[in-house]
């Protein structure tokens, strides 16, 4: 045996530069990994290989770049958009939702947003509302043929080259949609088949009223009769209020006893109350409510603090469409136009669309402010947080209420929190904290509240592995809370770069995970009781390019026959086969199998069918593309002189201790691995048994600086490993 024992108790540390190599002070470098790669390192200290991804669907256009973005209407209601150059397409549960079956069409027919119809063979969605001619009209202002797959397509005019810049903010059934060259947008669902994408109009919901009359009675003693004007709005049932209508004048004193004027007015569709106001000193002041269509005044004093809401339009032209959207405060904002980068407008309280504002200003008044800025950087992103959070290029700012911690035309409130800005890339919520990526060195960093300060702090979170974010770009960021949270992150350099990151226990670390292709999109949804990421991934298949649409497979399993550790991979359970057709996806594709739990040698997809080799049948078949999972230690720092830096080192053995694993091989290099042999009391011809236990390595020697040891999985088996410890002997002393 060697002359020293080390023991790995944790892997929490995450994967680390090797600049940081020599930080043998940091507690980071006891727990942390020289490489991790699609390996997930778990909060409490193991690391897990990554489980694989099923095939969902090919992207509407394998040409083009795909975005893709989550619809969570409520806990378990949410499913995935497809975001397609030209189309939104849907998906859940592994599954792609296909437009309905639809009625033919009719002439003298008038049609909506969202109505399908079939015409000679084909389902049309409608794109415009009209009332249908005598002949059908395929042209592409008022009809979309949808796909003959059978996929539902929702119609839009994004472009390729536009479709990462859209910023979204969702609020129940409705998805806002923000981008400088288009406007406001909403995309809406009404049921399971049936979406809208809307341009957005500004104001209220509201027509204001119409036909406003009065009638004069006049008092005992008539006195000398003057004109009073009246105006009259309409209130909501969640109290937006209409613009209001056009005034009427009634003559009559109404300071004789007994004297009073009655008012009416047409009902307006979606009113439930009306306000009226009554001229004074050139305003109109609030007089009174009522449910009904008439009101009598009979000299009431207006209010002149209360008065009818003013028209404004800021979003309504090219060059002042914004791309920010956000919520706070029960408002939606928009922000950063072309026009007016800085500029922020906050929604009438508890309203959508409506930016109108009244004088004096009330405390439900939209809010219009410009950030005060030493650099006219334009607003990116807007975060709501205990404030909301204004991201731009240089900086990041706040705004909220004050003290008042209401949000009101006279409350606003806005201040610089940091001068380290963000970049286009959408951030992240998670708990307490946002995570965004700098705009400036592309560095991954958190920004929270900080009580011992008194103020939001930025801090950044990728110190110790700059290397996978230097010279890279980050594409997409999304967060999978459960069983433990981890952000995963789309590298430019088709990788994806995890995070498992617990900041309440200072837990963050790196892991980096690659796929036979590039992972060029990710997004997280809740569905079948767990958090499932799918991701966008482009691949080279049988000699073309397609990008595909996957999504990661449950990690945990009851039976070994249901691992799953495969891409682009397909799951059969039945009865026993040895051939299983259908698999067009992989066509030419050499494929890692798992069949009943045991490994079978790869096969190659042929007509789309795969084939298991030597007449092999199994009832649960998993496979795809292969991939392997590294794991390798960090140089060896023992708690001697100098920490044996300066001292050979071989590694005769390692302690591997596992949980509910197979297929292990170590050794000092990823050149030379000895694998771990498991086979125990097992029934011949039966897979090996998973193994929880502490199993020994005899690897091969091999002297360097170092002492690392390295560990892969290359088989479609679970690996996890709970702790390490290496005998090894030191040279030179």
């Amino acid at each position: 045996m060697g002359d020293f024992r080390a023991h790995v108790r944790s892997f929490g540390g995450g994967e680390v530069t090797p600049e940081f190599f020599g930080r043998i002070d940091d507690g980071k470098y006891q727990t942390g990994l020289a490489r991790c790669r699609n390996f997930i390192v778990q909060p409490h200290g193991p690391v897990t290989n990554r489980p694989g991804t099923i095939y969902v669907r090919e992207v509407k256009n394998s040409a083009k770049r795909t975005r893709t973005i989550p619809f969570v209407y409520g806990f378990g209601q949410s499913l995935v958009i497809e975001f397609a150059e030209g189309a939104f397409r849907l998906h859940a549960l592994g599954a792609t939702v296909q437009w309905p079956v639809a009625a033919a069409w009719v002439t003298a027919t008038a049609y909506t947003v969202g109505d399908f119809v079939l015409y000679a063979g084909t389902t049309y969605y409608c794109k415009s509302p009209h009332t249908s001619a005598a002949a059908f009209a395929t042209d592409t202002t008022r009809w979309y043929a949808q796909p003959v797959s059978g996929e539902l397509e929702i119609p839009h005019s994004y472009l390729e080259d536009e479709l990462f810049e859209v910023t979204y903010a969702q609020s129940g059934d409705v998805v806002k949609l923000g981008h400088r060259s288009h406007p406001r947008r909403e995309l809406r669902r009404l049921g399971a088949t049936t979406w809208q994408v809307l341009d957005l109009a500004e104001g209220s919901s509201l027509a204001a009223p119409t036909g406003l009359s009065g009638t004069a009675t006049a008092g005992a003693v008539p006195g000398t009769p003057f004109g009073t004007d009246y105006v009259v709005t309409a209130i909501s049932g969640d109290s937006d209020e209409s613009l209001q209508s056009g005034s009427t004048t009634v003559s009559n004193n109404l300071y004789d006893d007994g004297a009073y004027n009655d008012l009416t007015w047409s009902a307006v569709t979606g009113a439930v109350r009306y306000n009226v106001y009554k001229r004074a000193s050139g305003l109109f002041g609030y007089i009174g409510q009522t449910d009904q269509l008439t009101y009598r005044d009979d000299n009431i004093a207006p209010d002149l603090g209360t008065t009818p809401p003013l028209d404004v339009e800021l979003f309504a032209a090219p060059g002042d469409y914004p791309g920010a959207v956000g919520y706070y405060d029960q408002r939606a904002a928009w922000a950063g136009t072309t026009n007016t980068p800085q500029f922020i407008a906050f929604t009438r309280a508890a309203t959508e669309d409506n930016f109108n504002y009244s004088i004096p200003p009330k405390d439900n008044d939209s809010v219009q402010i410009k950030l005060a800025s030493r650099e006219n950087n334009a607003i990116l992103h807007l975060v709501p947080m205990a404030e909301m959070i204004v991201v731009t290029p240089a900086a990041l700012w706040k705004i909220g209420g004050g003290l008042s911690e209401v949000l009101t035309p006279l409350t606003v409130s806005t201040r610089e929190q940091t001068f380290v800005g963000g970049s286009s890339t959408k951030p992240l919520k998670v708990g307490n904290n946002m995570l965004y990526v700098a705009a400036r060195g592309g560095h991954l960093r958190e920004f929270g509240y900080d009580g011992d300060k008194q103020g939001y702090i930025s801090g950044d979170v990728s110190i110790r592995a700059p290397h996978l974010f230097d010279g890279r770009t980050t594409l997409s960021m999304t967060l999978q809370l459960a069983p433990f949270p981890i952000i995963w992150a789309v590298s430019s350099t088709g990788s994806l770069v995890g995070l498992t990151y617990i900041p309440e226990q200072q837990i963050g670390a790196f892991h980096e995970h690659d796929t036979l292709g590039d992972f060029e999109d990710a997004t997280t949804i809740y569905e079948e009781g767990r958090d499932v990421t799918y991701v966008v991934v482009r691949r080279d298949i049988d000699g073309s390019s397609v990008r595909y649409i996957e999504r990661f497979a449950e990690r945990r399993f009851i039976n070994a026959e249901d691992q799953f550790f495969v891409d682009c991979g397909y799951s059969y359970s039945g009865a026993p086969a040895n051939t299983i057709s259908g698999i067009s996806w992989l066509e030419g594709e050499e494929v890692a199998i798992l069949a009943d739990g045991a490994v079978v040698p790869p096969q190659t997809i042929t007509g789309g069918v795969l084939t298991l080799p030597d007449d092999i049948t199994a009832s649960t078949i998993n496979f795809g593309l292969p991939y392997s999972s590294d794991l390798q230690t960090l140089p060896m720092a023992l708690e001697m002189q100098g920490y044996a830096q300066g001292m050979p080192k071989n590694v005769n053995a390692a302690f591997l201790r596992v949980y509910r694993s197979s297929g292990i091989f170590v050794g000092p290099s990823f050149t030379e691995l000895t694998e771990a042999k498991q086979r125990g009391t097992e029934n011949l011809g039966s897979p090996p048994e998973l193994k929880t236990e502490e199993i020994e390595v005899v690897i091969k020697g091999a002297w360097s600086d170092d002492g690392t040891v390295c560990v892969r999985q290359s088989d479609p088996l679970a690996l996890t490993i709970v702790s390490m410890t290496l005998d090894l002997a030191l040279g030179g002393g």
